[in-house]
């Protein structure tokens, strides 16, 4: 199990990722997309990183806009696995214009 990360490296991890915001104990990213079908490609790669990492996010899809949630449940909290899942993220919505 990954270790919790504590209030300020959470606060650290932040200032390294545009657009993310901490939601008590997640790490929440909120992405529009120029239209559903790019939101949808998006949520399809993210998927795909999330299979081969074993870790996945809460995913909210409302038209073109997708909310993301990273969290690992197991541990209760914020860990480095939801640090690098929520940069892999940004990466897909920028690569799709968002």
């Amino acid at each position: 199990m990954a270790d919790l990360l504590d209030d300020a490296a959470i606060s650290a991890a932040l200032d390294d990722l545009p657009g993310w915001e901490r939601d008590g104990d997640a790490l929440v990213r909120t992405a529009k997309l120029p239209s559903f079908p790019a939101a949808i490609a998006v949520v399809d790669r993210v998927a795909e990183i999330a299979e081969e990492r074993n870790h996945h996010p809460d995913i909210d899809i409302r038209w073109r806009t997708l909310v993301f949630h990273c969290s690992t449940h197991s541990a209760g909290g914020i860990t480095p696995l939801d640090v690098d899942l929520a940069r892999a993220i940004s990466e897909q919505v920028a690569s799709a214009g968002g």
